[in-house]
């Protein structure tokens, strides 16, 4: 994997991010709320699950594609 691809996904990361509070931005204010009333256990298993589906999407991309 190139410095280029990485820069490239860490550009797409923050555009995506940047893009969803430009549009929305009450309903990042929601989450934000929803979040802060979960319990961390929660929180953290859904970052463990996002984690995961991030690393197989990087194997399926650097092996197939």
């Amino acid at each position: 994997m190139t410095l280029k691809l990485i820069l490239i996904g860490i550009g797409m990361w923050f555009f995506i991010e940047g893009a969803i509070y430009a549009v929305a931005p009450e309903f990042m204010r929601r989450m934000a709320d929803y979040l802060s009333r979960m319990p961390g256990r929660e929180i953290a298993l859904a970052g463990i699950g996002s984690a995961a589906i991030g690393a197989i999407l990087i194997v399926i991309t650097v092996r197939w594609l």
